[in-house]
Formats: C-alpha cells, structure tokens, sequence
C-alpha cells in the first residue's frame, strides 16, 4: 500500500525550453522531392537521392507496423525525419540518483515502476501515487491529483525517467506532478544530455522516436546540400546545415540548441524576406502603371471637399501617395490606421486624384454594409460635382447590375464601390487606375493583383483599421511600402470603457436611459442571432426581447444582424441613422465602416466571445464625434487569458497598444488567419519571440536581392530553388533568375 501525503497540489513548473510551443508542423504530402521546404536541398549530384526519399516504413526501428504511425504526422520519407523539429526538450543535465537528491531544485531521477495506485478521495477527486526504484539504489514516490488518465502511463517493471522539484516526507523523496518520460528496456541516455521531445501519436512513445531520428541522424544527414555559401554562412554567424540539424535534435548543450535553432529561424524568416523582396522588386521594375502626378491645383480640387482639418498624420499619407502615383511603377502601399484616425479620407484624396487624370478608381469593402457606408461617405463629399459614383454589390437586382456594369465599361462610371461582387469577371473597367482594398487583412494575397485588366497596371492601396505588430506587417504585408495614422481628427472625444459585472448592470442601464432623453443613441452588441444549445452565450432575439420589455421600454430600439437582406440592413441603419431609432441591437455587422456621429453609447453582451481587435473595432463605432463616448462590457467567463484580454481593452483605447497586447496573447497565426492570406505556416520560427531575427533577416534578403535581383547567381541558386518552392505560388513569383 502506497502512502499519500496530506498536504496539497504542487504544480511541477515547465522547465523545459520555453517558446517551442508546438510549432513544428509535419511537412505536406505533396512537398516536392529533392526539396525540404523552408529548410534544405537534396544534392542530387554528388549522392544518391534516392535514399533520402525512402519511405519511413524501411528505415531502421520503423518496419510494417510503426510506419502508419509514423505517417499519422506526416512522415513519408527519410527527409521528412530529418525535418521533425523537437516541440520540447527535457534538461537530463541534472540527472541525479535519489541518494543525491536536493530539495526544491529541478532534478531528473531515472528508475524502474516497483507499484502504483489510483484510488479516490472525494466526488469527482483521485489521486495517483507511483513508486519508482532508481537504478542507483532508493525509492521515489510520484504523485498527481486528479489525473486519472496518468494511471495508464505506468505498468510494473517500466523503466522512466520523472523530472521535477522533490521534496522530503518522511522515508521517501516525493514528486509532485513530475514530467515523465518513458524509457525503453535498453534505452541508457548519459548524463548531462538534453532529450528531445517530439510530437506523438497513439501508440508512438518518444524512444520510439528519439531511436528512429538517431538512427536516419547517422545515415542522411551528409546527402543534404547546403544552401547558403560558405563565405554567408561566416559572414552572418550561422551554423551549416550538418551541425546544426543533429545539433536541434540531440543538443549537447543549451548554448548548441540555441545556435542550432538560429540557423533554421533565420533560414525560415529569410526564405519568406527573399520571395517578399523579390516580388517588391519586380512589382517596381516590371509593373507598369499611369504616372499620376498630383498638381498644386489638383491637390487644391480635393482639398475643398474635406470639410475640416486633417492631421499631420494624414498629410503625411497623402504625400507618400502622392509620391508613389506619380511614378510609372504600380504603387502597393498599406495605410493602417487606429479606429478614427481618418484614414477613409486619405483613401478618397487617393481616389480623386485619379479621376482627375481621367481613371477610374474602385474600391473594394469585405461587407455590403461598409461598402454601402463607403459610398454613402463618397456621395456626401461629391454632392455638387461631377465626379459619377456607382455601388456595385451582391444585392443589386438582375437590371441594375446590368446597367452599371455597362457604365463601368463604357467610362461613365468614375468611381466604384462594392465588394467582391467587383472581382467578377463580367465586371470590366475602361481606364482602372487605382483599386483602394478595405479591411485587406480579410482578403487573400492574390486578390490585391485580380483587378488588372489591361496593360497597364493600377495602382493599389490596401487599408486596414486593424492596427497591425510590427512584426506582422514584416511578413503578410512586406512587399508593401506602408503609411502609418495615429493621430484621431481634432475634436473627437475621448471613449469611456468599463468592464463591468452583473452586480452593476442597473446602474449601467440606468446611465445608458439618462444619455438617451438627453438625445444620444447607442448599440447593444451581442454574439449570436440565434439562442445556441452549444454556445453559452446570449442571442440577439433574447437581448432585444429582455430590453424592449426591460430597461429600454420606453425607447425606440432597432435590429440589424447578417442574416438580414441587404434592403433590410439598409433600412435598419437609415432609421438609425434618422434617429427613428434610438438603440440598435445588433451582432458584429457593425463592427466597421458605420458612421453615425449621435451615437455615443455601447454595451457589449458575452464580451468573452469577441477578439481583442474586434471589440477595439465595435467601439470605434462610438467614437465617431464630438461627444464623449461610454462603452460597457459584460462577461461570463472564468477564463484568465479572456479576463486579462478584456481588463487590457478598458484600460486603453490605443489600437496599436492593444494589438500587441493580442499579439502576445494569442500569437500571430490567430491574429489575421495567415492562411487565409495563402501563407504557409512557420516549422521553427514564431514572430512572437523571434523578432530580433526578423528583422535581421529582412534586412539581408533586402541587401541580397538589391545585389543579386533575380538571384541569378549561380551561388545562389539553392536558395532561389527553395525560395520558389515554399513560397513561388502563393506570392505569384512564377520563375526567377
């Protein structure tokens, strides 16, 4: 019988190296042979390749019956071994008999399962007690608290290695929680080795693994070909790919891991910089576009529609565009700007400085409500004018499509607005000369390229007023020149934000009802349309019936959600608009583009349930104006991350600030679903952590790419080949060189 200790959970700190959090993805199925993306190239002239494509199920320790395994994560061929990144590492340095046991210090003790035990304490609680016999004499008591699952890691006579902070009780040393590693019966790891822990599957232990990549180590690793040149490889303090490979997987030391893992994040971040570069550099020298230049007169035409003062901000933005659509060359900049910063005023500065050389100009919204609030902005400034203005969305009638796509065609239409009802192929410009993409991080990269329809090229503007990490806009946006706004249009107030909890809910409505008869509107956000039996979450039908009959009674309060025709969602925002209605009840349909300066309250339902940016964008909504602005957030949630999320919105209404509070929270593959945008995942390098190398690998594509812009140097022809291979089709980059 095993004896548990009285006292309490102790949670066993990760002491393994930090940052790896999975990250490693198995290669594709389709990656093409000789060729292991983002990492190395087979030298199929000096040795035969063949054996590096060998399937896993001939190599040493794999056969028939490991093999399936092996290709659940994606291991077909001896390459694909070599490339399996480690997700972890466990420290063996401290490796210790229990004899030499210290209390309280990260220690790793190695033995063999003498007994175990799982037995309950109390409704829904157990507890696990495990005895190991170290194989230098002493005993171990391992224990974990509510983790019955443990009970199946463990069978008599199995050898283990547990890694975690021991403590005295009584006769034995104690473990609380410790990492376990399983060990096979001839498995002897030295001391002072770092372990490499590899992603799993079913039926799969780690010596299994460790055993196999050893193994394909030993007999592969010299027919991989390097692909940087000697002399770069010195120059820039990088490992060749023979040390570092074995070095990643079975480190001898923290400093080797740390030096192997340079080389492949460096070699990652660069790859993506070149194909970046080169796509910059050929949109610069092969594109050709209208020279636009914009005259003292011109600029003077636009400027007298704005009727108020723009920031610096925003005169900065308006020369770098200026700048670039007097050139010959397609212009590609991103304009990011914080929610309110103006930036749709620049965009249409933009606009009419094509009209006025004879273009057309479109501009392209992910939403048929933003793009309807876009052309309804366009209508206000260019009353009186002759400038021809045409909507171009799904919810047009058969005829009226019809009609203005003949206008489009025959250059009577001077500026269009829609959504990707734009990209279709019936649609055809006559002079298209700048296309403006909103919201861009919600389209893919090739549709920045899809409106060319001529010879000539326009010129291209992609906006976003999501504030983007510096780091993001490195690789999703780093074929861009890019224009910053963080400056808000003078007079706009300040937006009050609080997190607020159910115990304060009728003081909120109570303020919210006083705004109200003083003449302000307000939204009430919520998550969902439709109550959920899967969703713990309020609908917006429940929201709307508990306030008509509720705290809002008394007041006029609309709908508008996405299920709505467009008609309708028209007609709910022209009353709101009006002031007909004095509260809308609404989903994130409005999280942008809505405009209407009266309203100045917010309350947000299951806040829990948004993205960080996304409730930065809701309330933008409120922010519109010359009034203080108030927002309220509700949540039901225990969750700590959605609890500090939410306490870093009310404490700031800075976008740029918050976004890299989302950063760092959530990481950059949740911030802007870089798959949609075509990119393939990062193996090894994460944008969180590796900025320092980011930046200095962007750096040198840019200064290899101005040296050498096709990469047509025969030294360079490895790093063109790979380059093309990982990132030649999503990029559009077809041969280079």
């Amino acid at each position: 019988m095993l004896l548990f200790p009285a006292s309490g959970r102790k949670v066993l700190p990760n002491a393994l190296i930090s940052g790896c959090r999975g990250c490693f993805p198995a290669l594709p199925p389709d990656h093409p042979p000789g060729i292991i993306p983002g990492m190395g190239t087979l030298d199929q002239g000096k040795h035969d390749a063949a054996s590096l494509t060998t399937p896993v199920q001939f190599l040493p320790g794999v056969g028939p019956r490991r093999a399936p395994l092996l290709e659940r994560l994606g291991l077909r061929a001896a390459a694909d071994v070599l490339f399996f990144f480690p997700r972890d590492y466990q420290d063996m340095t401290q490796l210790r008999a229990i004899v030499d046991l210290e209390e309280g210090k990260l220690q790793t003790v190695r033995g063999a399962v003498e007994e175990f035990e799982l037995r309950g304490i109390g409704p829904g609680r157990s507890v696990l007690g495990v005895l190991i016999r170290s194989e230098c004499g002493g005993h171990l008591r391992a224990i974990w608290f509510n983790q019955p699952f443990m009970r199946d890691k463990f069978a008599r006579g199995r050898r283990v290695m547990l890694s975690g902070k021991p403590r005295r009780n009584g006769l034995f040393w104690e473990m609380s929680h410790p990492l376990v590693t399983q060990l096979a019966d001839d498995e002897t790891e030295p001391e002072g080795r770092i372990l490499p822990a590899y992603p799993l599957t079913e039926g799969l232990q780690q010596w299994h693994v460790r055993r196999i990549v050893r193994g394909v180590l030993e007999t592969h690793v010299g027919l991989l070909d390097e692909v940087f040149p000697d002399d770069y490889l010195a120059a820039h303090d990088l490992w060749p790919l023979v040390r570092a490979l074995p070095a990643i997987h079975f480190p001898d030391s923290w400093e080797d891991l740390e030096r192997a893992r340079r080389r492949f994040v460096y070699q990652e971040l660069f790859v993506l910089q070149l194909g970046l570069a080169i796509r910059r550099q050929r949109q610069r020298v092969n594109g050709q576009a209208p020279p636009m230049e914009v005259s003292a007169k011109i600029d003077a035409r636009i400027r007298r529609r704005f009727p108020f003062e723009l920031t610096e901000d925003q005169h900065r933005a308006i020369a770098e565009i200026s700048a670039d659509m007097a050139r010959p060359v397609p212009m590609n900049r991103l304009l990011q700007g914080d929610v309110g910063s103006g930036k749709t005023i620049v965009a249409v500065y933009a606009m009419l400085a094509a009209v006025a050389h004879g273009y057309q100009a479109a501009l392209m919204a992910p939403t048929e409500v933003l793009a309807r609030q876009h052309a309804l902005t366009l209508k206000r400034l260019l009353a009186g004018s002759q400038v021809q203005l045409c909507p171009l969305v799904g919810g047009l009638s058969p005829a009226a499509r019809r009609d203005a796509l003949a206008s489009i065609a025959a250059g009577q239409v001077d500026l269009v607005v829609g959504t990707q009802a734009i990209l279709q192929e019936d649609v055809v410009f006559a002079k298209l000369g700048l296309v403006v993409i909103d919201e861009q991080h919600k389209f893919g990269v090739r549709q920045r390229a899809a409106l060319k329809q001529a010879a000539l090229d326009p010129h291209y503007l992609v906006m976003t007023a999501t504030p983007i990490p510096r780091t993001v806009t490195m690789t999703l946006f780093g074929d861009l020149d890019v224009s910053t706004l963080r400056a808000s249009p003078p007079g706009r107030q300040k937006v009050h934000t609080y997190l607020a909890g159910d115990d304060q809910r009728d003081r909120w409505w109570d303020f919210f009802r006083r705004k109200l008869r003083e003449g302000r509107q307000g939204y009430v956000v919520v998550p969902l349309v439709e109550e959920s039996e899967t969703i713990a979450a309020v609908s917006l039908d429940e929201t709307y019936e508990s306030l008509v009959n509720g705290p809002l009674e008394a007041f006029r309060v609309g709908l508008i959600h996405g299920r709505m025709t467009s008609d309708e969602k028209d007609a709910a925002m022209a009353d709101f608009r009006s002031g007909e209605f004095q509260v809308l009840v609404s989903t994130s349909v409005v999280e942008v583009g809505i405009d209407v300066p009266n309203a100045t309250l917010m309350t947000i339902e299951n806040a829990e349930r948004f993205g960080l940016a996304q409730l930065h964008q809701l309330r933008g909504r409120i922010s519109r104006g010359r009034t203080p602005g108030y927002c309220a957030v509700f949540a039901r949630t225990d969750s700590e991350e959605a609890l500090e999320r939410l306490k870093a919105f009310a404490s700031t209404t800075d976008g740029f600030r918050l976004a890299e509070v989302d950063f760092t929270l959530r990481g950059p593959g949740e911030l802007f679903g870089t798959r949609q945008h075509g990119l393939p995942p990062f193996r090894v390098a994460d944008l969180l952590r590796d900025t320092e190398f980011l930046e200095e690998a962007r750096r040198d594509a840019m200064a290899l790419v101005a040296a050498d812009p096709g990469l047509a140097d025969a030294r360079h022809a490895k790093l063109r080949r790979q380059m093309l291979a990982r990132y030649g089709t999503v990029l559009e980059l077809g041969d280079v060189g």
